[in-house]
C-alpha cells in the first residue's frame, strides 16, 4: 500500500482547495457550512492518507470524500419530526407476548417428530443450521427444509388458535385466543 506523503497531500490540498470550496458551496449554498465542509476534508484526508493506493488518484479520491462529507452534512440537518400519536405503534404489553411465547411449547410438541427436532434444535435452542443438520443426521438443505416447514406448521397452528395484533413492521404487540381454541393454549 502506497503511503501518501504530506508534502503530496499538501500540495494537493493547496492546488485543489479553492476548487473544493466552490464544489461545496454550489450544492450547500452556505458559505459557513461550506468552509466546514472543506475544513471536513481535509481532517478525513489526512486521517485516511495510508488507504490511498495510487497517488494519481488523489484528486478523484479528495472530490469522493467531499461528496460524501456534503452527503454527511444533509443527514445531519435533516429535521426530525415527532409521530403523531394515531401514527405511533402500539407498544407491546409484556404480559401478552410472555402468554403468548409459553402458549409454543405446547404447540411445539405437537409438531410431527422431524419438525419438533429441527425446531427445538434452531429456534428453543438457538443452533445454526448447519449445527441442526449436524445433530439430527441430515444435509443443510434437508435442516432448512424442516425448519421452515415446521415454522409454517406452527404459524398455522397460532393463527388457528389466537388472533394476532401486529405493528407496521409486523412485530406482534397483542393477540387474544380464539374460542374454541383447538390448540392447547391455556
Amino acid at each position: 500500500m502506497l503511503h501518501v506523503g504530506m508534502q503530496l497531500l499538501n500540495d494537493a490540498w493547496l492546488g485543489h482547495r479553492t476548487a473544493l470550496h466552490r464544489f461545496v458551496l454550489g450544492r450547500v449554498g452556505n458559505p459557513d457550512a461550506a468552509e466546514d465542509i472543506v475544513h471536513d476534508v481535509l481532517l478525513r484526508a489526512w486521517a485516511r492518507q495510508a488507504k490511498l493506493r495510487d497517488e494519481a488518484k488523489l484528486v478523484p479520491w479528495l472530490y469522493q470524500m467531499t461528496r460524501n462529507a456534503i452527503v454527511d452534512h444533509y443527514r445531519r440537518q435533516r429535521p426530525t419530526e415527532e409521530v403523531p400519536e394515531e401514527l405511533a405503534a402500539p407498544e407491546a404489553e409484556p404480559d401478552a407476548i410472555a402468554e403468548l411465547a409459553a402458549c409454543l411449547t405446547p404447540f411445539v410438541a405437537q409438531l410431527p417428530e422431524g419438525y419438533r427436532s429441527a425446531i427445538e434444535l434452531s429456534e428453543l435452542e438457538g443452533l445454526k443450521l448447519h449445527e441442526t443438520a449436524d445433530r439430527l443426521g441430515i444435509s443443510l438443505s434437508g435442516a432448512k427444509s424442516r425448519v421452515q416447514r415446521g415454522r409454517a406448521k406452527l404459524q398455522e397452528m397460532i393463527v388457528a388458535c389466537c388472533a394476532l395484533e401486529r405493528d407496521h413492521r409486523g412485530a406482534i404487540v397483542d393477540f387474544t385466543k380464539k374460542k374454541p381454541c383447538t390448540g392447547n393454549c391455556g
